[in-house]
């Protein structure tokens, strides 16, 4: 009895010390937060033995987590929920039940998951549409774009913009009777980086004659040349995205190569010729001061890339929005904006703010200063937190008043 009473104890305590991890002291449900934390890690744990063993990739492990989220098309007096595809994308659309008659308000949303994972299958995702679609009466389109590392850049880009684009044709919109001047766009984490790169290369389409009304953009990354920022800094070990796993992500969305994340972990990847795209991320003039706080900045265009110019995915606006001058974007449309306090993406959006704003965008940005990256995602099941029912209540009510 006393020796299994001692494995318990010794078991209960290397759980605890797995489990635990330091938060900051404004986390609202830090155990929810920490448990949540420790199932990721165990995935990225099991995929990395998984891909050293010459088992499988890590990434195809990962992706247990949206199979284990996976949920059915499931339609209700409110809504009519569908699988369908939308020039040969697949997508799930919701179609809200009331005022069959009215034109209806319209919002395409892609999903994140840095490019590799997710699915616009996934509960918490179907959720958010729902909700979406009943408060706005609005169609909603849900994009379940290809992923990598299968599918590299820009495949995933080019998947999204050709839905926007069969979307936003006259006959479609006639089709699900949606108001053309009522559409949006919106995205998280890679999806927010997706819905950014297709609104602007939309602008100079001449086959698109709808505009979109609104652009909501949820903790997105918007740029791939300056991991050095204050937020990457700050936030490079904190829970469900650490600096270490998001260039496990970017890296496996441009290259297979072995020596590139090596190269973004030691922020060495740029070539010399594109040096002057630093200025558009240089957070030194775009960051308001609180966020500077204990750093000084340090021009990353001094450092030498060997391998850089081998990937001009890099510095493509469709994969870092932030690297356009002011022209490409002037008349974006009325943009909304979420960042986390305790996100390494933080400030890749708030860079973007204070850009769009010198443009003459309007832009509303709502900054979380208690939350960490995907708190929005976490809002079904078991470890649903308070703070992310709060954020999507607040992104949806902030469409219903603008779109």
């Amino acid at each position: 009895m006393g020796g299994k009473f001692f494995f318990f104890l010794v078991a209960s305590a290397l759980l605890a010390y797995y489990i635990y991890r330091p938060v900051p002291e404004n986390l609202e449900e830090p155990w929810k937060l920490m448990l949540l934390d420790a199932s990721f890690r165990s995935l990225m744990h099991a995929a990395t033995i998984v891909e050293k063993l010459g088992l499988g990739h890590y990434m195809d492990v990962i992706n247990l987590y949206t199979i284990i989220e996976y949920i059915a098309p499931t339609s209700d007096e409110k809504v009519i929920v569908t699988d369908t595809e939308f020039s040969h994308v697949p997508v799930r659309l919701y179609i809200p039940t009331k005022q069959e008659d009215v034109l209806k308000r319209a919002m395409i949303f892609i999903h994140g998951g840095g490019w590799c994972i997710g699915s616009a299958y996934m509960k918490s995702y179907d959720l958010l549409s729902r909700w979406t679609s009943e408060r706005l009466t609005a169609v909603v389109v849900s994009v379940d774009y290809r992923l990598a590392p299968k599918y590299r850049f820009p495949v995933a880009f080019e998947d999204v913009y050709s839905v926007a684009k069969y979307f936003l044709q006259s006959s479609i919109l006639k089709k699900y009777n949606v108001d053309p001047s009522r559409i949006g766009i919106a995205g998280d984490s890679a999806g927010g980086n997706l819905a950014a790169a297709v609104t602007q290369q939309l602008l100079d389409d001449p086959d698109v004659k709808a505009n979109f009304k609104i652009q909501a953009l949820i903790y997105p990354g918007l740029q791939s040349i300056d991991l050095e920022l204050p937020s990457y800094q700050d936030n490079k070990n904190m829970l469900i995205l650490p600096k270490r796993i998001l260039i496990r992500l970017l890296s496996e969305y441009i290259t297979s190569d072995e020596s590139f994340p090596k190269a973004l972990e030691t922020n060495q990847h740029v070539p010399a010729e594109f040096n002057h795209l630093f200025k558009f991320v240089n957070w030194s003039n775009w960051l308001p001061e609180r966020f500077k706080k204990g750093h000084i900045y340090t021009d990353p265009s001094h450092r030498i890339s060997k391998i850089g110019h081998k990937y001009p995915g890099l510095v493509d606006p469709k994969v870092a929005p932030l690297l356009v001058d002011e022209t490409k974007l002037r008349g974006l449309p009325l943009t909304y904006v979420i960042t986390c306090q305790y996100d390494i993406l933080r400030d890749d959006g708030i860079i973007y703010v204070f850009r769009l704003r010198k443009a003459g965008v309007q832009v509303i940005h709502e900054h979380v200063d208690n939350a960490i990256h995907g708190a929005l995602t976490f809002i079904t099941g078991p470890f649903a937190l308070n703070i992310g029912h709060r954020m999507a209540n607040n992104y949806i009510e902030w469409l219903n008043k603008n779109l």
